[in-house]
């Protein structure tokens, strides 16, 4: 099958190019689809670069979400047909022509929804719903803190607060365009603060009446760690999805976390149990799958492409996706 591999195994953007690879051999409970489009995501570039080891029994190919078709079945699957239009996640793979995955990581795509919204949907949208609903475990009135903001995760992640009630959901971006949008899109943040030039965690405290926020969702680590905890409220819980800033905090007071009963948990989605993932996809498709749509439909949520690529042009993609300037989605179409 034709897969987008990487030259040498790892490396710099011009590694990426379209080649051969075996096609996947199915297992039981398994399902093949044939792909096409999937989504990027900033682990890709990690992986791509050495930095990210992908989970026991994983493809090396690059990509974890991703839309297609049915291709054939395994022993033991009772879910899907052949034909079946479906989207879904994976530990890796779906930069591939082919990808195949435990029937319980698929879902059937909605008729509303293109091929390149559906696969910009899985990844996003699930990290969301677990930093959001599942781990900050967020209560209609609550005030909510979501970092990179204008990325799949942080659109998705501001969304769902509005929807379950958040009183409050305070956006951080690097420029003044990526904060107006956030603002303007129905179902938006509240309030948008520009990391770069204002202290988050003061504007933080004016627009909560010093009180803070209870759910925090956080990417950057390092570089906002103490404002972090500082923004916060008493019994607040803050999900960490990345440490695009660094891991390493060289002075920290501990009592915070101590006086404000405060609740830090970190998460790696596609390290995590087939089990506990599959779990994940019922409850989100139970509570939130119906309400999405694309950008000009009518539902409570709404996905945003930024741009499609043909996967001709892989390296353009994540170049674009380094340089930290879109707002929403990156796919690329199988052509």
């Amino acid at each position: 099958m034709r897969a987008i591999l990487i030259k040498d195994g790892k490396g710099p953007i011009e590694n990426l190019y379209l080649g051969e690879a075996p096609e996947p051999v199915l297992k039981h409970g398994q399902v093949m689809v044939k792909i096409k489009a999937f989504g990027l995501n900033r682990m890709d570039i990690l992986q791509r670069n050495g930095n990210y080891a992908v989970p026991a029994g994983a493809s090396d190919i690059l990509g974890v979400e991703f839309s297609g078709t049915v291709s054939s079945l395994g022993e033991g699957t009772t879910k899907f047909k052949v034909g079946d239009e479906v989207f879904g996640i994976a530990g890796g793979g779906a930069y591939a022509e082919y990808i195949v995955v435990s029937e319980t990581h698929l879902l059937p795509k909605p008729s509303h929804l293109s091929w390149v919204e559906a696969a910009s949907i899985p990844e996003a949208f699930l990290t969301a719903y677990q930093a959001v609903v599942v781990y900050g475990e967020m209560k209609e009135g609550e005030s909510v803190l979501v970092h990179a903001a204008a990325s799949g995760v942080g659109i998705a992640a501001i969304q769902m607060a509005r929807v379950k009630g958040a009183k409050t959901v305070i956006a951080t971006a690097s420029t003044r365009d990526k904060l107006d949008w956030l603002v303007s899109i129905p179902n938006g943040a509240t309030h948008g603060v520009n990391y770069k030039t204002q202290n988050f965690a003061e504007e933080v405290k004016k627009i909560t009446d010093n009180n803070g926020c209870d759910v925090v969702v956080d990417f950057v680590g390092q570089s906002h760690w103490n404002m972090n905890i500082e923004s916060m409220a008493r019994d607040g819980r803050m999900t960490m999805l990345a440490l695009l800033s660094g891991s390493k905090v060289s002075e920290f007071n501990l009592g915070a976390l101590l006086f404000k009963r405060l609740r830090i948990q970190g998460s790696t989605l596609r390290s995590r149990t087939t089990q506990y993932q599959a779990d994940l996809i019922n409850k989100f498709t139970g509570d939130l799958l119906g309400m999405i749509t694309g950008k000009d439909g009518q539902g409570p949520i709404k996905t945003y492409i930024h741009k499609v690529y043909s996967w001709k042009d892989i390296q353009d993609a994540h170049r674009d996706m380094e340089g930290n300037q879109t707002i929403g989605k990156l796919i690329v179409v199988v052509d």
